[in-house]
């Protein structure tokens, strides 16, 4: 998939369990799971802007995009 979600490397970097995240920015644990694992096939602006708001980072921070060509050289 060519979306990268960073979400585990931005909650080390705050020192910050998934749980704490999921409540601080009000969605459930197995939601922000399922975007952590990157099976999450859409995301909401507001969330987006929620947990960038609570981990005070960009949507950069948290998402990346490789192309298939950069993919395939991994």
């Amino acid at each position: 998939m060519p979306i990268i979600i960073n979400l585990d490397v931005m909650l080390a970097k705050r020192k910050m369990r998934s749980n704490e995240l999921a409540d601080r920015v009000g969605i459930t644990t197995a939601n922000l799971s399922i975007l952590k694992t990157g099976k999450a096939k859409a995301i909401r602006f507001s969330t987006l802007e929620a947990i960038c708001e609570v981990l005070e980072c960009q949507p950069g921070d948290i998402m990346e995009f490789i192309s298939e060509v950069e993919e395939n050289k991994l």
